[in-house]
């Protein structure tokens, strides 16, 4: 059976694929606009530059079978901050064509995730590896988050409950619209509660409550999904296929 390409009203799909290393792939490379060309010149990183133009291919090609459109028709933008007012930072939309759904991006260490729902959504992903959480939680984590971290054995398990806190925010803040601004040890995540919790944090005009819910993701990354809580939602994860891909490898499926 055919799986539905379009969410439902009380849907988040939440599309996954691994970015192999090594240079983009000149195929998807050719999809990105003007705009995103500069950007990709400005990133100096080789394994960044391949992650960037593996996410924004694949999610052409995910909004190209949604939208049934060519995926080189599909334009990117931002709506203005709700908080500033900027349109540099604000929430990403399919600027091109006109779309009722609301979408979101991420990768992190070879991973990316594509959100796609009728309402605002965030998503983010992180690689696990070595880092010092008591240094980063004084900047990042509440005082309830970072006797959670504390109280777990060094090593993996820290590291997972801090891009577990880490997601959670980031996730949150895609969705409200910010981005990564302000005092994030002021957003409580709960760490304690996997699966899901309740996160507040907004500005005014958006959602004060989000429901956050851990997605399962393969071991070596974290990666969450924020949704407003008083949308009854049900979040479905969808592995596709490694990037990089050919014009129309999912076009066609």
């Amino acid at each position: 059976m055919t799986e539905p390409l379009a969410p439902t009203a009380s849907e988040a799909l939440v599309h996954w694929w691994h970015i192999p290393g090594g240079r983009p792939d000149p195929a998807a490379l050719e999809l990105l606009d003007a705009g995103e060309r500069e950007r990709l010149g400005r990133i100096s990183h080789p394994g960044q530059a391949t992650q960037f133009v593996g996410s924004r291919a694949g999610a052409r090609h995910v909004l190209a079978r949604l939208l049934q459109v060519s995926p080189r028709e599909i334009r990117f933008g931002r709506e203005s901050c709700p908080e500033c007012g900027s349109s540099q930072h604000g929430p990403p939309i399919v600027a091109h064509p006109a779309t009722p759904f609301r979408i979101s991006l991420s990768h992190s260490g070879g991973c990316c995730l594509f959100a796609v729902a009728r309402f605002p959504v965030g998503v983010d992903v992180e690689g696990v590896r070595e880092m010092d959480t008591e240094e980063l939680g004084h900047v990042a984590l509440t005082p309830a988050e970072r006797r959670h971290i504390r109280a777990l054995p060094p090593g993996p398990a820290r590291h997972r409950a801090f891009l577990r806190c880490w997601t959670r925010k980031e996730a949150v803040l895609k969705a409200v619209g910010t981005g990564i601004a302000g005092d994030l040890s002021t957003i409580e995540t709960h760490p304690g509660s996997p699966g899901s919790a309740t996160v507040t944090a907004g500005v005014p005009g958006t959602p004060g409550a989000w429901t956050v819910t851990d997605l399962d993701t393969p071991g070596k990354w974290v990666a969450t999904a924020a949704l407003p809580s008083h949308v009854p939602v049900t979040v479905t994860l969808r592995r596709l296929p490694a990037v990089p891909l050919s014009i129309s490898s999912i076009s066609d499926q």
